[in-house]
């Protein structure tokens, strides 16, 4: 399987402090873009933001491995080393984490590196990382 670039398109509160945290904090660089919209490429994604006068989505929370995990989010798959590089760059910035990053699954198939955090726009990203790939849809043992 070839993996094709994802396309997400979200609402954003204000488009400066959108572009201000997906490049700095990030590192994403900016695509095309307008005075209402926006879009980044995010580690090889296309994440759009358009400004619809502030709104966002409403949250929930999940339990997963003992962390209440915040309900919608999204994020990359990234490398292990890609991963660590990102979790430094988050604590540099002085940023909070939602959950800190950490080792959740340990012991079975399903281990990853993950950590949560939030954007400017109060959307919850999730990063995470798996010592191999091929577990990334494999099942529980």
């Amino acid at each position: 399987m070839s993996v094709r670039p994802f396309h997400l398109a979200l609402p954003a509160k204000n488009i400066e402090e959108t572009i201000a945290f997906y490049t700095d904090v990030l590192g994403a660089k900016i695509g095309r873009s307008d005075e209402t919209w926006v879009d980044f490429d995010l580690f090889g994604h296309q994440l759009v933001f358009h400004y619809c006068g502030g709104d966002t989505l409403p949250e929930r929370f999940n339990p997963v491995d003992k962390h209440q995990v915040p309900i919608p989010h999204f994020g990359v798959i990234l490398s292990v080393s890609d991963f660590e590089i990102l979790a430094e760059r988050i604590r540099a910035k002085g940023m909070s984490f939602i959950i800190a990053p950490y080792v959740r699954f340990k012991g079975t198939n399903g281990e990853q590196h993950t950590m949560f955090f939030q954007d400017n726009n109060g959307f919850n990203l999730e990063f995470k990382a798996f010592e191999d790939d091929r577990f990334i849809f494999e099942p529980f043992a």
